[in-house]
């Protein structure tokens, strides 16, 4: 062995110590590290790279929340199902002699993918294609759809008859809130005798009568920024606002009481747009796309996605302002109606796993 390869040893052993070193004295996660996705109902082990295995104590939080504290180095479970879906701050204060040293590890706990879905189409209707459809609902024999302004439309609720697509009534928003911005209508739906009816940048809503679409009263929105889609479980208004909540309002109040957030396997979903509660799920329009996302109320999963892409083929049809936006479902029927702003057609449509 030559000197220069005596020197080479040396140093190199000189780096593996002092990588050693280095590597001993950071206290990190070593799982689940940080910027992972991990699939809800996963029971995951935190495991920890401790400089020094003698401690006195270690305290695990989930976004400041205790989870649970431990006199030694073994790993502690995570269980996904108990903290529910959304990014997740992990901490791990190790304390030994008076010293406190932190780990830090952020997650996502995301849902397994989505099923997809297919349709098939079953019948169309004609649809009023100066309807900037925002809101739609069906009730005894009759659609109720809420439409937004745009192009020299003005905002309405209407009521409208299925076969012919006639509007049997009418009103019109043209009046102005207090900032003069002028009353731009969204997403609706019916409790009793009552249309709940959205306005999308004037931060209140409209309570009418069902039977005269006369006003009997406004509410005001909370943690909410914007009104987009709205629909009723029987227990609660359930309202979205183009992000990627989902808002929960008292019926008889109006008050925001609780909120979800709405992941897909890949993270957060933004654009949830118009509403509809059918057998325990909420369906909701994704914005800017011919895709309908099933998400569970309780988890704010998305569970299945419908791909309605080929269902509106006139040709005709612009690449803005004509999304996909309306979706009423016959209870007594079992019927599921989709159509879009200013489509020339409404759809009945079956809905098939692919």
């Amino acid at each position: 062995m030559n000197v220069k390869q005596v020197v080479g040893m040396a140093l190199l052993g000189g780096l593996l110590i002092v990588g050693c070193k280095s590597q001993q004295g950071k206290l990190e996660f070593l799982s689940p590290k940080s910027g992972d996705n991990i699939t809800y109902g996963q029971k995951v082990p935190l495991r920890i790279n401790f400089p020094d295995t003698t401690v006195d104590s270690i305290v695990y939080t989930v976004d400041g929340q205790f989870l649970e504290k431990k006199q030694d180095t073994t790993a502690v479970t995570l269980d996904t199902e108990k903290i529910g879906l959304g990014a997740r701050n992990l901490v791990a204060k190790v304390y030994k002699g008076g010293k406190e040293e932190v780990a830090y590890s952020s997650i996502t706990i995301v849902p397994e993918a989505p099923k997809q879905y297919t349709f098939e189409k079953v019948k169309e209707y004609p649809h009023d294609i100066k309807a900037f459809t925002q809101g739609l609902e069906f009730e005894g024999g009759f659609l109720y759809e809420s439409t937004g302004s745009g192009a020299n439309l003005i905002s309405s609720i209407r009521k409208v008859a299925l076969e012919t697509g006639a509007v049997l009534q009418k009103k019109e928003f043209t009046g102005n809130d207090n900032n003069n911005e002028p009353y731009f209508g969204e997403g609706m739906t019916i409790i009793d005798n009552k249309i709940i009816m959205l306005t999308w940048l004037n931060k209140i809503g409209f309570i009418l009568d069902k039977k005269t679409f006369n006003q009997l009263g406004t509410f005001p929105y909370q943690e909410s920024k914007e009104g987009w889609g709205l629909c009723y479980d029987g227990t609660y208004l359930i309202k979205s606002d183009g992000s990627s909540k989902l808002y929960f309002l008292d019926p008889v109040t109006y008050k925001e009481v609780k909120s979800i957030n709405v992941y897909d396997n890949a993270g957060a979903v933004d654009y949830l747009n118009e509403l509809e509660y059918i057998d325990g799920k909420v369906y909701a329009n994704l914005y800017g796309k011919d895709i309908v996302a099933i998400i569970n109320p309780v988890s704010g999963a998305i569970e299945g996605h419908i791909n309605f892409v080929g269902l509106y083929t006139n040709p005709n049809r612009a690449p803005n302002d004509q999304e996909m936006n309306g979706i009423a479902y016959d209870k007594v029927g079992k019927r599921l109606f989709v159509t879009g702003k200013q489509w020339d057609k409404l759809f009945e449509v079956k809905v098939i796993a692919r």
